[in-house]
């Protein structure tokens, strides 16, 4: 199996768009309303929306190929782009999504350690997320990965208010010696 993680560029939006609507759809069509769902897919994949994020210089997609084939994405922030006011020395994790075909294989794995990498190389102190308090094999994927739940916050989906964990892991710093 060849791994692969690239940073997505403009010209990969109608692709972001697909892989984004897809994995959002499989990850959580059978808990919400159909109506709900397209409210939030329409508002969140829609080409100027994504546009406009991955234009911003404080916020970063990348592509997880699978043998040649995309299998996921990653969405960080830092700065002003965080969905919470978690500091210039934080980095979020927004978006972390593997296709349904692809999951079980490790891939989450890459895509939390390029976040960490990120994160320290840019000197933050944590790195952190949100997750929805029903997803639970999410919640306990970042639990192994060393996340604790720092607070909650809410997540509107369509027309209904929801509670997201925020979950949080701090980085060691790295002594440099000369």
């Amino acid at each position: 199996m060849t791994i692969r993680i690239r940073k997505c560029i403009l010209e990969d939006l109608p692709l972001l768009q697909m892989i984004g609507s897809e994995t959002f759809n499989e990850t959580f069509k059978d808990q919400n309303s159909p109506e709900n769902m397209k409210v939030y897919l329409e508002g969140a994949f829609n080409l100027t929306q994504l546009r406009t994020e991955i234009s911003n210089l404080s916020s970063e997609f990348f592509f997880i190929y699978c043998n040649r084939e995309v299998a996921g994405y990653l969405k960080v922030n830092v700065s002003e782009a965080q969905t919470e006011k978690e500091g210039d020395e934080a980095l979020e994790i927004e978006r972390i999504y593997i296709r349904k075909k692809f999951q079980g294989q490790g891939l989450g794995h890459h895509l939390i350690n390029r976040g960490m990498e990120m994160a320290k190389e840019q000197h933050k102190k944590k790195i952190w997320l949100g997750v929805w308090e029903k997803n639970e094999a999410a919640i306990q994927f970042y639990r192994k990965m060393g996340f604790t739940q720092t607070g909650t916050h809410s997540f509107h989906m369509g027309d209904e208010k929801q509670t997201d964990l925020v979950m949080a892991k701090m980085l060691k710093s790295i002594l440099k010696r000369g």
